[in-house]
């Protein structure tokens, strides 16, 4: 009987073998997405943590850290994992030192999606509830198994990386909690560690029988809630990287539902902050715990808060990543009106979960008139995508906040769009 292990790599391999022309085509749009963000974050960081440049023990890191640290990266709702910022960095890394084609990265991109979904929904809930943070855990071993795929190894060499890149898989919540800016540390190092793990792999060295199924390997220890189909099942004829989300607010996704449901109160109704009197957000259990906090200690905790999202949606209208910054942090109405929203957890809507991640707001006014409005599919996810439009809009918005022309950035979305693009003009374009 095959292990689980075995059935894994089988699978994958064979999922690997010519890409529908629709996956290729949203590989190229996570590619894009990712730059934006990429670009946009190393400003960022330029700006605010130039000695975490300098101190970045490697390029692979810092891509991977900044691609993360605006909280506007790529992600899945099964999984509850950010993808891009771990993934494609480490994938780019490897294309550009090995010089491979389009097709190649392409495959690495969707590869490792594929790997990594795989592996947080075989995991979770249970992940989660114990500590782990799956973009880090699952991040390693999609990032590693990624690059496999983009350099075409064995199944010996396959065997190998996934062995080394489980063992790699690491990243606790907790680096989120209160004032910490270290939350993009654990993307940072799934690229690197991804990358590593490659390394070590494509030598094929010997590993144990079944990193995923044996009785101290990859579901023993990372859950209690294993859900093995999700390592063994093929049969479907569909790509994880479909099922991803894209975001337009730079908040925790959990927030989003919520940020899309306000949004659409405040532009119908033209409500003032002052017109107030509570507000009550509705949603899903895990979407209440870590994000219902009202005291806000700086820009990355207030990205984690629903309360302070919900306000920040009213009195500025719109949460994107220019709106999380020290004035606003200080500012007095939407300090006042984030004390003065609730998250309730809805049983309905935990039910629900993940396959729906939604939430309902309630806005009741000092005149007595209540409001309220629902968001089951916040925008961005496959049920409510981006349009071409406005992720070229996401993307140049990044960009040029991030310092590119909008010549250079009309060129690298052009060339990202040709059936075969040149990476190294992409990442020429990109000045990274």
């Amino acid at each position: 009987m095959s292990s689980i292990e075995e059935l894994f790599i089988e699978g994958l391999s064979e999922k690997a073998k010519g890409l529908p022309s629709r996956v290729r085509l949203k590989a190229k749009h996570c590619l894009l997405d990712y730059l934006g963000c990429e670009i946009g974050g190393m400003r960022y960081l330029q700006e605010k943590h130039t000695e975490l440049i300098a101190a970045s023990p490697s390029e692979v890191f810092l891509k991977g850290f900044a691609a993360h640290v605006l909280e506007l990266d790529d992600g899945h709702r099964h999984g509850m994992i950010h993808l891009g910022a771990s993934i494609i960095s480490a994938v780019l890394s490897a294309s550009e030192k090995e010089a491979l084609s389009s097709d190649n990265v392409i495959r690495g991109i969707v590869m490792g999606y594929e790997v990594a979904v795989r592996c947080a929904r075989a995991i979770q809930p249970g992940h989660k509830v114990r500590g782990y943070h799956v973009s880090g855990t699952c991040g390693t071993i999609g990032s590693a198994l990624g690059i496999a795929f983009a350099c075409n190894y064995n199944y010996n060499q396959l065997k190998s990386t996934l062995a080394c890149a489980v063992s790699s898989a690491a990243g606790v919540l907790e680096i989120q909690e209160q004032a910490s800016e270290l939350k993009p540390y654990n993307t940072a190092r799934a690229a690197y560690d991804g990358v590593v793990a490659a390394q070590i792999g494509k030598m094929a060295l010997l590993g144990p029988d079944d990193i995923l199924g044996g009785k101290r390997g990859f579901l023993a220890a990372l859950t209690d809630t294993p859900k093995p189909e999700f390592l063994t099942d093929f049969k479907e004829d569909s790509y994880c990287i479909e099922g991803i989300y894209q975001k337009v607010h730079a908040a925790c996704r959990h927030c989003h539902p919520a940020i899309d449901a306000t949004l659409d109160m405040r532009n119908d109704l033209n409500l003032k902050p002052e017109q107030i009197e509570k507000i009550e957000v509705h949603t899903y259990k895990l979407a209440v715990g870590s994000h219902d906090h009202k005291e806000i200690m700086g820009i990355s905790s207030a990205k984690l808060s629903t309360p302070y999202a919900v306000a920040l949606a009213i009195v500025k209208g719109s949460c994107g990543y220019a709106d999380y910054n020290e004035d606003n942090l200080n500012d007095y109405w939407i300090n006042n009106l984030t004390r003065k929203v609730s998250i309730i957890e809805d049983e309905n809507l935990t039910a629900q979960s993940p396959a729906v991640r939604g939430a309902r707001v309630t806005i009741y006014m000092k005149n007595g008139e209540e409001y309220e409005a629902p968001c089951l599919y916040p925008k961005g996810e496959p049920e409510n995508p981006l349009t071409q439009e406005e992720l070229d809009s996401k993307f140049r918005g990044l960009a040029m906040y991030g310092g590119l022309s909008a010549t250079e950035c009309d060129e690298l979305v052009s060339e990202i769009k040709k059936e075969s693009f040149d990476l190294n003009k992409i990442l020429r374009l990109c000045k990274i």
